[in-house]
């Protein structure tokens, strides 16, 4: 499956009635807050002495997933895009691939990304 596939696919099961500011609300709600159940698995897993949940935890990633596939629906745009995009700011800011110097002098410009 292609991301733009699960992206069609996952989005049968957005909210038909809400509005397109309403969809994009929801999905960055939504992110943060599949995020902050994921996390709560790891800190478990590391100050609460649990064994980690790796099938929780990808339960949890595929719930962030739809959110994403949510934002980028409410944005007009295909989750292919955002991906590449991604990617080219990343060859771009680590164009060697991740380093400590390269993280603390950054290739590209656009700080806080």
């Amino acid at each position: 499956m292609t991301i733009n596939e699960y992206q069609n696919l996952a989005m049968r099961t957005l909210n038909p009635t809400l509005e397109k500011k309403d969809v994009l609300i929801n999905s960055v709600m939504g992110l943060c807050g599949e995020s902050g159940e994921a996390i709560d698995i790891v800190k478990k897993w590391l100050a609460q002495g649990h064994e980690l949940d790796k099938q929780k935890l990808a339960k949890e990633l595929g719930d962030i997933a739809w959110y994403l596939a949510e934002a980028a629906t409410a944005l007009d745009t295909p989750l292919d895009d955002i991906f590449a995009a991604n990617i080219e700011k990343l060859r771009t800011r680590f164009p060697e691939g991740f380093s400590a110097n390269a993280s603390l002098a950054r290739a590209d410009t656009t700080q806080g990304e």
